[in-house]
This record gives C-alpha cells, structure tokens and sequence, in this order.
C-alpha cells in the first residue's frame, strides 16, 4: 500500500499545474501550452466522446467525420450497426472523407489514387496491383483501420482506447437517470456552434455551476427567487415569503418558463410552453407553495397525456420526478452535457482547437411521434461567438468567456478559488484530468468518471486518488 500510494505521488507530480487543493485550479492549465499538449496525448486518447448523434445516420451508408484536434474518425451505419474507421487511406494516409455524406455502392474513394473501401471498411480496389510488392498489399493490411464505438441515449461515442472500460461503465449512474427520460428518442430541432476564443475547459465550466446567474443572467435570477439570494433557502419557501398569492405566484413561474423557452430553446419546446400558458387559469390551493407543487404536477401530467396522445414517446414525468433525482445540468466526461427540465433537453458538446480556442455546439432536443419523417440534421457552419442570432441565455454566457481567458493571464492572478458547495463540479473534473495526464490505473479512473459524471451546482467530492 505504502508503495502505491508513492507511485501515485510520483505519477501525479508528473502532471504540471496539477490541482494540489480542490478549492484552487492553477490559471495555467487554461492556457499553458503544455498542459494542453499533455492532454493531446494522455486525456484525449483514452476518453469516450460523443461523436455523432444517431439521426445524422438514419440510413444504411450515412456517414459523418468526427474531428478531435488532429486525428478524424469515420462514423457510418453498415447493414449491421454502426461502425467506426480512422480516416486515412491504407495507402499514403489521405483522409478519406470529409464532412458528411452516403457511400452508398461506390463506398469510401481516396481521392489521391482512387484505393476504395466499403461502408464496413473493407479494402474493395487498388489501381494497378501488379505496381506493388505482395507484402504491401497483405489483405489484413489493406483495410480500414477500426475506431472503438458504442451508442447510448441517441448517440454513437468513439474511444481511441480498445482496452477502455465500456461507454456505460465509464458513465456510471447519470445513465440510468437519463435514460428514465427518453433521452435515446430525442430529436435535434436546431444545431448551433461557434468557435470560443477560449479554453475548452474554461468553456465547459460556465455551464458547472449556477451561481453565476444572479450577474450573467440577470432576466432568470429576477423570476427565480426576486430580490433574494438562491442559495440562501428553496425557491418555494423564497417565494412564500414575498407574501404572493397563488395566481400570482403561477404567473411568476409560467414567466420563467417562458424566460427558457425563449432563451434557451431547448430546455422548454413551443408544445410544453402552450400547456403552461393554457394551465394559468387552473384551480389552485389557496397557499403559493401548494399553488406551484400543483401546477408543476398539472403540467407534468398534461405534457404527459398530451403528447402520448399525439404519438410522442412521452415518458411518465410526475413518475420520473418522483423517483429520479433531478438535475438541471447533467454532464458526461469529458465533453458532453444533457440539460432536462421536462419533457425537451438542450445540449452541448465542446472540443478543443487550440491551448485558447475551441469549437462548442448546442443542440435543442426535443420527443416526436416515432413515426414522423424528419429531415438529417446537418452540422451547422461555425459562427463567432458575439453573433447576436445565437439565444439569449448562451449568448450571454459567451459574453463572459472571452474576457475570463485574457483575465487569467493577469499578473498575480495564480488560481481560480471554487466554492466547495456549489462549485464542486469544476474541481472534480479537473482531478479526473489530472488523473489521465497522471496515468493511474484505468480502474481508479473509471470510477472517478461514475463520480464526476453528475449533476451542476454539487459539492467537491473524493475521487479516490
């Protein structure tokens, strides 16, 4: 044991700029030129990370490219499941394709000297075999080299790692809670993305944390618990002391449900929001706190009746409130987020690009009747971070980001200082970085990641190392 543990100490004293107290994460990890380099080569390469989702290939041979700094994977639906390739030609390593598309009968042509391959990453051509020696042709070596991958909630996630722990054991139980939400039947009703002139880390943990709404989002801090303090007491009870009265306290959270709907987009879709609208005028206890446990119910039910209904694939919300912790944001290691409030989702993926940039997308997410036709979502062009056509929820938080990347350079500016209650989220997944860059045991890591992936606004907890 004693050994271990100085293993350990050496390996995490490998790790520059390593986090030595949860409170406190060193500026430089979010800049540092190295610190990125290392995760390039030790975090990156060893993670599951969402690829595509699953309706950018609805039909045999749709392919997409999946990009993550320098290396591209090929993502396509085969006859047989969905499959994964390195994109590069088995003959001078010209990536094979670009984007997104259907290979249909032709398959994958490079288009240097036109070697072609199946959509099951077979070698099906080379021009002028009688030019090549028989030991450059092996047929073990012609065809495309295969990229780990596995689906969940939706989604196909790659690992360049073949000996990683599977997708779900990696994610641990956020999976069983998203599940118990359908995630797997949503559907994208838009794509957006741009390209953030920060770190992707730095992006992420906007999103950690919902203490920053009282100043960033000052529209959703006036309707959630006006004139007070969100962290001081619950909601209900915030409200219940402002001495509203019941109708008035359902049109205070029929007006924050619009504030999302129209800020953020997916978190409440058109259908949910016209239910709330049509449920203002309800009979309702005669004390607020009774009067919003009601409506809430109300509203749970008739998103649920509603849209099975209709043929939505609706699941039981008032059950799932019941019996499954409820998070606001939900995130899977190392880039991925889920946002649930009902029946929709908003979420977000983030890739790095540089030491001080990197590509963030979101998605709105929403149930559909099973049967509807719908077109494939295509991945939208990047736009710059201060376009004023991005929602107004992101479009503020993106306002902060650039300024916090040129304030961590400051002279004397050394760490961020984490509140442990609230904050907890960006410390524990900035240790389980430290871990990969530290190249502890696997297993240690695949638990660290059942912890980390979690709720925001939680506490620092222990990761086991």
């Amino acid at each position: 044991m004693i050994a271990q543990m100085q293993d350990l100490k050496t390996d995490f004293e490998s790790v520059p700029f390593r986090v030595r107290d949860p409170e406190l994460i060193p500026a430089r990890r979010y800049y540092d030129q190295r610190f990125f380099d290392l995760e390039r080569e030790r975090l990156w390469p060893h993670v599951w990370q969402m690829a595509c989702r699953l309706e950018e290939i609805p039909q045999v041979g749709d392919w997409i490219e999946y990009r993550i700094l320098d290396r591209s994977v090929i993502v396509v639906r085969t006859k047989s499941g969905v499959k994964a390739f390195h994109n590069a030609c088995r003959h001078r390593g010209v990536e094979l394709a670009q984007g997104h598309g259907n290979c249909g009968n032709q398959g994958f042509v490079c288009p240097f000297h036109g070697w072609r391959y199946n959509m099951d990453g077979k070698n099906t051509f080379v021009f002028g075999r009688q030019l090549f020696s028989d030991k450059c042709l092996e047929p073990s070596e012609l065809d495309l080299a295969p990229c780990r991958v596995e689906s969940w909630g939706g989604c196909a996630f790659i690992n360049f790692d073949d000996r990683a722990a599977s997708l779900t054991d990696s994610l641990g139980p956020v999976t069983g809670r998203l599940d118990s939400r359908h995630v797997d039947k949503l559907k994208v009703e838009w794509w957006h993305s741009a390209v953030l002139p920060v770190n992707w880390k730095l992006a992420m943990e906007a999103f950690m944390e919902g203490y920053h709404v009282m100043r960033t989002h000052p529209q959703l801090q006036a309707l959630l618990m006006p004139g007070a303090d969100r962290y001081a007491g619950d909601a209900a009870r915030a409200i219940a002391a402002r001495k509203l009265s019941p109708k008035e306290g359902v049109e205070l959270a029929v007006a924050l449900l619009r504030s999302l709907h129209e800020g953020m987009g997916g978190m409440i879709d058109a259908r949910e929001m016209a239910i709330a609208d049509s449920l203002r005028a309800m009979e309702l206890p005669e004390d607020v706190v009774g009067a919003l446990k009601a409506f809430d119910r109300r509203l749970r039910g008739e998103i649920t009746t509603q849209g099975r209904a209709r043929g939505i694939p609706v699941f039981d919300l008032n059950h799932v409130a019941e019996t499954q912790p409820f998070h606001g944001v939900e995130f899977l290691f190392p880039h991925y987020f889920l946002l649930p409030m009902y029946s929709a989702m908003s979420s977000y993926r983030v890739r790095p690009l540089t030491a001080e940039s990197c590509l963030f997308e979101i998605w709105a997410l929403a149930l559909f009747p099973e049967d509807e036709r719908r077109d494939r979502p295509v991945a939208p062009v990047p736009r710059a971070h201060d376009d004023q056509s991005f929602p107004q929820i992101p479009r503020q938080d993106y306002a902060n980001l650039p300024r916090q990347q040129r304030g961590l350079h400051a002279k004397g500016f050394d760490h961020m200082r984490l509140s442990g209650r609230v904050e907890g989220m960006i410390s524990n997944y900035q240790r389980l970085i430290d871990g990969y860059l530290a190249g502890i045991d696997p297993s240690r890591l695949v638990k660290a990641s059942q912890t980390v992936c979690s709720g925001y606004d939680g506490p620092i907890l222990d990761l086991g190392f």
